[in-house]
């Protein structure tokens, strides 16, 4: 992906290109883009997504309980504020869809409370992409309105949260 941007903050015709030159520019790009994975051609944001499953890992591996857990999403949610801030002023589009670091910290958030197994995994990520794609009340009016770093983060979190109370609800009926 490198397609040219208006820039409205610099008076220029175009501002940065979203291409790998544009990742290594500064740290915030290479993490709000996740690590490259927004740069794929078709679907950033599903291929995105899969980065939250090694994240989740990290996360699992770095904290045995769920309070020190959200500690660490909290944390990666703050960055992915500053990252995305950062990439969409760089780039002159607040949320560029090659923006996937929302995607990747809301999907491991949804993978603390996924019961383990491939198949609760899969249904996770299936959930997580409808929601974020379908974007159903209140996240529309997030993703609409909110426009920094903070907007780009926010309407992720939504998705996250419709979709563990969608596996919840799973589990409570079976």
């Amino acid at each position: 992906m490198t397609t040219s941007l208006p820039d409205p903050a610099s008076g220029r015709g175009a501002g940065e290109r979203a291409s790998f030159r544009f990742l290594v520019a500064h740290p915030a790009h290479l993490i709000a883009f996740g690590f490259g994975t927004g740069l794929a051609p078709k679907a950033p944001g599903t291929v995105g997504t899969l980065l939250g499953l090694p994240l989740f890992w990290l996360i699992e591996a770095a904290a045995s309980d769920l309070p020190n857990r959200i500690v660490l999403l909290v944390a990666a949610f703050l960055v992915g504020v500053w990252a995305s801030a950062r990439a969409g002023r760089a780039l002159g589009v607040a949320d560029h869809g090659g923006i996937v670091w929302d995607e990747i910290v809301a999907f491991a958030l949804v993978l603390v409370f996924t019961p383990p197994g491939w198949l609760s995994i899969a249904l996770a990520f299936a959930l997580f992409r409808l929601f974020d794609i379908l974007k159903p009340w209140p996240i529309r009016i997030a993703d609409a309105r909110l426009k920094n770093g903070f907007g780009v983060m926010f309407d992720d979190l939504l998705a996250a949260i419709y979709s563990i109370a969608a596996l919840k609800g799973l589990q409570w009926l079976v």
